[in-house]
Parts: C-alpha cells; sequence; structure tokens
C-alpha cells in the first residue's frame, strides 16, 4: 500500500512542479525549464520515504519516459520544453532514464535508495544552477561541439557537486580529497557531454562513484 501511495505522491509532486513553472515563466523560458530540472530532483526524497519495491517504483520514471518523448517530438508540455529551433537533444527523455536506471541500481540491485541521491542531486541543482548562473554571470565561454558552455556555469557545477560528494563522503577517510576530485570529474564529464546527454552521464557516474567510494 505504502508503493501505491509513493506512485500517487510521486505523480502529483511532477505535475505541481510543472503546472507551477508557468508562475516563473515570465522570467524566461529557460529559466521555467531550469525550475522544472532542478526541483524534479527532489522525488529522490519521495522515493526512499514510500518506496521498497523496485518494480511498483520503476512505473513512475517508466511512465516519464514515454511521456517526455511524446512531449519532445509533439511540443506536448510546452513549459517544459525548448522550441523547435533550439531543441538540443533527448535531455527531458534522457533525465526520466537515469533515475528509472538509478532506481534500477539502488533498490533492484544493491538494496541501498540512499546510493541514488548525490547522482539525482548533482543532475538536478548542480546542472540546473550551472545553466542559471552561467547565463547570468559575465564569464568566459567555451565551445564543446555546437554547445556553448561557461567559465561560470562550469564553476557552478563543480562547486555544487563538491558540496553534495562532501556531505555524503563526509566520515570517510581523506573524504574532502575524494569529494573534490569526483566533482572536478563530473564537472568535465558534464562540461563535454552534449545535446541534453549530461542528464544521464552526470548522474550514472555520480552514482557509479559513489558505489566505489563508500
Amino acid at each position: 500500500m505504502k508503493n501505491i501511495i509513493g506512485i500517487i505522491v510521486a505523480y502529483v509532486y511532477v505535475f505541481a512542479i510543472i503546472l507551477s513553472a508557468k508562475l516563473v515563466e515570465k522570467k524566461g523560458a529557460e529559466v521555467s525549464r531550469k525550475y522544472i530540472h532542478i526541483m524534479l530532483a527532489n522525488i529522490w526524497i519521495i522515493i526512499m520515504i514510500f518506496f521498497d519495491n523496485v518494480y511498483l517504483l520503476s512505473i513512475v520514471p517508466f511512465s516519464f519516459v514515454i511521456l517526455n518523448y511524446i512531449s519532445y517530438k509533439k511540443n506536448l508540455i510546452k513549459v517544459m520544453e525548448r522550441d523547435t529551433n533550439s531543441k538540443d537533444g533527448f535531455g527531458t527523455v534522457y533525465y526520466a532514464l537515469s533515475i528509472l536506471i538509478i532506481c534500477i541500481i539502488s533498490y533492484g540491485i544493491l538494496k541501498k535508495p540512499i546510493i541514488g541521491l548525490p547522482g539525482i542531486f548533482i543532475m538536478g541543482y548542480g546542472d540546473g544552477f550551472a545553466a542559471l548562473i552561467g547565463k547570468s554571470v559575465k564569464s568566459k565561454s567555451y565551445k564543446v561541439g555546437d554547445s556553448s558552455k561557461t567559465l561560470a556555469g562550469s564553476a557552478t557545477m563543480l562547486i555544487i557537486s563538491f558540496i553534495i560528494f562532501a556531505i555524503f563522503f563526509y566520515g570517510i577517510n581523506l573524504w574532502w580529497i575524494k569529494a573534490l576530485i569526483a566533482s572536478i570529474l563530473i564537472t568535465i564529464i558534464e562540461a563535454i557531454s552534449i545535446k541534453g546527454l549530461d542528464n544521464i552521464t552526470v548522474p550514472i557516474i555520480s552514482t557509479l562513484i559513489v558505489i566505489l567510494t563508500v
């Protein structure tokens, strides 16, 4: 029963975030998109509270893999999508897919839900704020393929990743050094991941780092 309640709460939370994004849309379409990107990371808290069955848990992210793909192709959820001329890959699909994969790893294989938290939060908060601050703070930009990145954005990604890793690694031997190395690696991964691929490379590799470190 708890898992069923969790499914309902998860869907309500996701659609509440999507609907509330309309309130910040006046600040710009990219701001509303990143608001969704950041806030949806908190779904892992809901997952840890309500779920203990990986099969029932997988229903939620799997359904959004499908829904986000349809939205990408048909521009179904407009507040979540870039316009046709600026689409840069299946970022929203990868977001849901990475959550699905991490659910399977942390719940189905390792039986340790907390393992998935750093990767999801780094994807949501790190990558989300990196994009917002990168656009709002003047700094040098650099090109990776067709994508443009900024030093301010990468610095933001580094700082937030370090904070999340440091909190998670605190107490283990050389925790701050391991957090620093991990955050540098993830910042590089984010910088070279184009076409929305950072939404899958960042959380998955972050999760693997956590598994290998703790």
